[in-house]
């Protein structure tokens, strides 16, 4: 697929020198950091050195004087307190951590987590009944919440307050809860609106610690928690998401938990595998989430907050099969819907957005199975399935384009649908199925540009190839954490020769690079790109795409080039 090379804007030459030398560092690496809002000496200080110190006052957050004294309260009455999150990664990360910190200061606690398939997403009607027959007097709702008016209104009226710790945007009415903590409500002044759920909920402990002189290295310990959570929800990895996951990533890396390690292990992650939040993205958050997707998300959260390593092992080892399992149902759906859209190729053509429905598809992989359209297809993608007589489903969008409008203006056939931008759920009935295929096509069409529809790399940097050095890379290395605001550097050079081409497993692509007879000579990997091949040996002469990576092998670290697209020059 034609890939979309957008290079980001290059600083003003008098910006870059004085970076440069403020910093001591060369005129390319400036560049890239004044990109990014570092500017001086300052600003640099604290993007590669970030500080625990540097975070900001929880009591900023609207509700957090209230939510405290509630907590308080509860601890002081021994009243029965229920954790209650959302069955996805952020949810059980934020229940693990909650629940694993107050454990220690009160022991009327639980935890609850909603079935994904009988209770829905958010604050559940079954989860208020069940705790107000056990007697629970607060709800502590993490990473959902912001939205549930009328149930937080039921709970009141059974006699149970709620703490609301979400980071979704609010609707026109906030809840009536006894507190809400939100940043991104309107009238919220706390600095940095893009925390987690997990965030959230961390902050709410912070505060708690600040209000009762506890030692904030008790909650520190947690961190690791927290990155996984930063990571699987993609929040911008900036600001204070940026110190958390900073040192998240070290307690992962040195002491991570019982349970974590165990997952880490059993994902293939050994001791020598240094974690980063792509290791996290791919291997440890799909894991967790699978389980709430094939079976139930308390099994997660039982293996988050693990004091056993055996269990831990045991907990681990379930939650890797129901994730093989989950990959098996994900890839066989996927294929179907691949062939479906082959047998209608000219029309599918012409279409600028993707419907496809199945009635035997698994509710829980049509998240993914539509993001694995997109990757084919590169067009806004919702993948439907039938439950219980009503078409439910699950929406991805490709950047820039908002999903959530698009199924809007076809809400007269929706029984109901919510999201965001990049990616939406809904409901209907069989029978508007083909109308609303029809209204969704033509509402994608009106928006969507020519460009949208082709995928974006977004490039830092033109680089020679004597430009890379160990120097250069260890640089690089110090601007991690990489994510969403501070992506892994991606560069460009030009007039390559490659040589020495091969395929590795059928599938990969590898070869040598040099810009001229005196350049220094790189490797380039290129994962799943072999169809590049025989183009590539008939004109080798290329314009790359790549970041920069190290490759170990034999005990011998080097660097490599790692391909994300490439351009044929005329030979």
């Amino acid at each position: 697929m034609e890939k979309r090379w957008i290079y980001k804007t290059l600083p003003k030459r008098k910006q870059i020198e004085s970076l440069a030398q403020a910093i001591q560092v060369d005129d390319s690496i400036a560049a890239m950091l004044v990109q990014r809002g570092i500017t001086s000496f300052d600003t640099a200080k604290n993007y590669f050195r970030p500080s625990l110190d540097d975070l900001h006052d929880p009591f900023l957050m609207k509700g957090m004087e209230k939510a405290v004294e509630r907590l308080e309260h509860s601890i002081a009455e021994r009243e029965k307190v229920l954790i209650y999150g959302d069955y996805d990664v952020d949810g059980t990360t934020s229940i693990a951590l909650v629940y694993g910190f107050l454990q220690g200061y009160h022991p009327y606690l639980d935890f609850y987590v909603p079935d994904r398939h009988k209770e829905g997403y958010g604050i559940s009607k079954t989860a208020i009944d069940w705790a107000a027959k056990e007697g629970f007097k607060l709800i502590i709702a993490l990473d959902c919440g912001i939205k549930s008016v009328e149930l937080t209104d039921y709970a009141g009226s059974l006699g149970i307050d709620f703490i609301i710790c979400d980071h979704h945007l609010p609707g026109e009415q906030v809840p009536e809860a006894y507190a809400v903590l939100d940043p991104k409500q309107p009238d919220c002044s706390y600095p940095f609106k893009e925390l987690s759920g997990c965030g959230i909920g961390f902050k709410l402990m912070q505060a708690f610690c600040e209000k009762n002189g506890i030692d904030p290295n008790r909650l520190y310990d947690s961190l690791d928690l927290l990155v996984v959570s930063i990571a699987s929800d993609i929040v911008p990895i900036v600001g204070e998401n940026r110190i958390l996951a900073y040192y998240g990533l070290q307690k992962l890396n040195h002491t991570p938990r019982i349970g974590l390690k165990a997952l880490m292990k059993s994902a293939g992650f050994t001791n020598e595998s240094l974690m980063d939040i792509r290791n996290l993205v791919f291997g440890i958050g799909p894991r967790i989430n699978a389980v709430g997707r094939l079976q139930h998300a308390r099994q997660a959260v039982e293996l988050l907050i693990a004091h056993d390593s055996q269990k831990a092992d045991e907990f681990a080892e379930v939650i890797n099969q129901i994730n093989t399992q989950r990959q098996s149902i994900d890839a066989i759906a996927t294929q179907e819907a691949l062939a479906m859209l082959a047998d209608e190729q000219p029309i599918n053509d012409a279409a600028k957005a993707t419907v496809v429905f199945q009635p035997h598809w698994h509710k829980g992989v049509l998240g993914i199975m539509a993001a694995r359209l997109i990757e084919q297809y590169h067009r806004p993608t919702i993948v439907l399935t039938e439950h219980e007589g009503r078409l439910t489903g699950s929406g991805r969008s490709v950047p820039g384009f908002n999903l959530y409008e698009a199924i809007a203006e076809c809400a007269d056939l929706l029984e109901e649908f919510g999201g965001h931008h990049q990616a939406a759920g809904l409901t209907l009935t069989p029978e508007n199925l083909p109308l609303f295929k029809e209204r969704f096509y033509q509402a994608v069409a009106h928006h969507i540009s020519a460009e949208q529809l082709i995928p974006p790399i977004e490039v830092d940097l033109k680089l020679r190839l004597d430009q890379i050095n160990a120097k250069f890379y260890r640089i690089l290395k110090q601007m991690a954490p990489f994510g969403p605001e501070n992506m892994r550097p991606i560069f460009v050079s030009d007039n390559l020769q490659a040589e020495d081409i091969k395929i590795l497993k059928e599938k990969h692509l590898k070869f040598k690079v040099r810009q001229h007879i005196e350049s220094p000579e790189y490797t380039v990997i290129g994962f799943g790109m072999g169809h590049y091949l025989e183009q590539l040996q008939a004109h080798p002469k290329i314009q790359l795409c790549y970041s920069i990576e190290e490759n170990y092998y034999q005990g011998k670290t080097t660097l490599q080039l790692r391909m994300r697209d490439l351009k044929f020059l005329a030979d």
